[in-house]
């Protein structure tokens, strides 16, 4: 047993039978978002940014479907590295800026003391 099995996906179904208009909304509003008639952003693109959220939130499910997509779309290796790296950096970074709050909280500048 894994963390990521793809048989997991099975218990969709009892998402959807448990909550079948925001299930059914779900699936609208991420074609809509992904593969929607009028973006404008590129389809290989998309997938590029689809990558590097499923690298921040570590959705593996996302991460495969969408690195899959990206090559199938023209993504090239070093696309996806830079993408890789992209989110490497903005989740580093993320972690560095709420240390100021960290440090802020510590300090006791946020107006009051705990």
């Amino acid at each position: 047993m894994g963390y990521h099995e793809h048989s997991d996906s099975k218990y969709s179904r009892n998402i959807r039978l448990g909550a079948p208009e925001a299930h059914k909304a779900f699936l609208e509003f991420d074609k809509a978002a992904l593969q929607g008639e009028n973006k404008v952003i590129p389809r290989k693109e998309t997938e590029l940014i689809a990558v590097a959220v499923a690298l921040t939130t570590q959705c593996p499910y996302c991460i495969e479907a969408h690195s899959k997509a990206a090559r199938k779309e023209g993504a090239t290796e070093q696309e996806l590295a830079e993408t890789i790296m992209i989110a490497t950096a903005l989740r580093a970074g993320g972690g560095l800026t709420h240390g100021f709050m960290a440090m802020k909280f510590f300090d006791g500048e946020e107006g009051h003391e705990h």
